[in-house]
């Protein structure tokens, strides 16, 4: 007998539990599902789908924006993907997940709420992994010159003569 649940009136728990009955396993946060076996994930070449999801993950918690889809935070994260970074990651991911375990959770991903990812991000952020990861997103994520409308930055003026001659003081997206 199948059960329906009405998505109206749909609670965390029962979406937990359907999904554990259709054996699929995932975390909601912020508007992202992340899942070990999320199509962007199973194309990995070096790390394993798990790592990528969990790497993914971790960006969208270090810098959260709502309005930024998934597809950008893979790309912000795929360079990582390589097999001379591979082993770094996966170690990293590891620490990442041990971290989560000392929290109570079964890994980072079962940490179901941003505030708790978020705890245990601030109690990594001064290794070299967290900060390699944290300065890597700032030009991974913010050069990809698709996320800049979502901001509202309109790029480069040197071509047109600067910001001066051209909406110096037109800066209603902040």
């Amino acid at each position: 007998m199948e059960k329906t649940i009405s998505l109206q009136r749909l609670t965390r728990r029962q979406l937990l539990s359907g999904a554990t009955a259709a054996g699929t396993s995932f975390v909601i946060g912020a508007g992202f599902i992340a899942a070990p076996n999320a199509a962007w994930a199973m194309e990995t070449v070096a790390l394993k789908p798990e790592t990528f999801a969990t790497l993914v993950q971790m960006a969208r918690d270090i810098y959260p924006h709502d309005k930024v889809g998934d597809e950008y935070y893979v790309a912000a994260v795929k360079g990582y993907d390589t097999a001379d970074a591979a082993e770094g990651i996966e170690a990293g991911i590891a620490a990442v997940n041990a971290a989560a375990q000392g929290k109570g959770f079964n890994g980072y991903l079962d940490a179901g709420w941003e505030r708790d990812r978020v705890d245990i991000l601030r109690g990594m952020e001064d290794s070299a992994f967290f900060q390699q990861i944290r300065g890597g997103l700032v030009t991974g994520l913010y050069n990809q010159k698709a996320v800049w409308p979502i901001f509202g930055y309109e790029g480069a003026s040197y071509e047109f003569g600067g910001y001066i001659e051209r909406g110096f003081n037109d800066i209603n997206w902040l």
